[in-house]
């Protein structure tokens, strides 16, 4: 595949280009086995590096796509291959939309019945081409889990979106990994609500500036806190950039 695994702060992220994603996307379909494609922002990184299960989630994950700008300015600074940032809504409709031409499958997993329901009315409606072969509710009891996964499994669709209501959210699909057929799994919280229409997406101009963090920090003031451990982020990297000069 034309995919260049690099390393920031110890943590892999993936280099691919946009118009490289339809190919790579078509041979992990032709891979046997579970895949998955993983959004990874600052603090996600920061989380790899003290949890041993996330981290060999990703080091495991068929693609690693930074979602923050300080990734990308990070990888720079550490001399590496820059990496593309994907916005994970944006990345999710170039899924749909590589999968439809070829008349692929989609499974929707997550949110609440109604905002479920709504966002797979309106995917059939914008993604007419794209086979949704089934959907389950999140925030399930654990007891239901079985039928979740034989649900999953007997469906063997193309891509499984994951959403809210799943828990452990990006592991969870890597730690039931033998339980599934070869279908690719994608966890972005927000998508069936913003699919749904109950929510509204961060807007390109705002992503692209990388100005999304202020729009959190105004939902939840508490948030302000988090420029603690990104100066432990940066501090990491003075560190790997001065062993790599020695």
């Amino acid at each position: 595949m034309e995919v260049e695994r690099i390393r920031v702060a110890g943590v892999p992220v993936d280099v691919i280009r946009p118009e490289q994603l339809e190919k790579v996307l078509f041979e992990l379909l032709a891979t046997s086995g579970t895949k998955q494609i993983v959004f990874l922002s600052i603090w996600n990184l920061l989380k790899a590096r003290r949890n041993p299960e996330y981290k060999l989630c990703l080091e495991n994950a068929s693609l690693v796509l930074p979602i923050s700008k300080s990734i990308i300015r990070g990888a720079a600074f550490l001399k590496r291959t820059k990496p593309v940032r994907y916005n994970p809504f944006s990345a999710i409709i170039s899924f749909f939309t590589i999968l439809e031409t070829r008349y692929k499958s989609l499974y929707l997993l997550g949110g609440h019945k109604n905002t479920l329901i709504e966002s797979e009315r309106n995917l059939k409606a914008t993604f007419p081409g794209l086979h949704i072969v089934g959907r389950y509710t999140g925030y399930f009891p654990k007891d239901m889990e079985k039928d979740v996964l034989s649900a999953i499994f007997k469906a063997n669709p193309s891509m499984v979106l994951l959403a809210d209501g799943i828990p452990s959210g990006v592991t969870w699909s890597y730690a039931r990994r033998n339980s599934f057929g070869s279908s690719i799994f994608v966890y972005y919280k927000d998508a069936l609500s913003i699919f749904s229409k109950r929510k509204k997406r961060v807007s390109n101009e705002t992503f692209d500036a990388g100005r999304e963090i202020w729009a959190e920090i105004a939902a939840n003031p508490l948030k302000i806190f988090l420029v603690f451990p990104y100066i432990w982020y940066i501090l990491l990297l003075i560190k790997d950039r001065l062993s790599s000069e020695n």
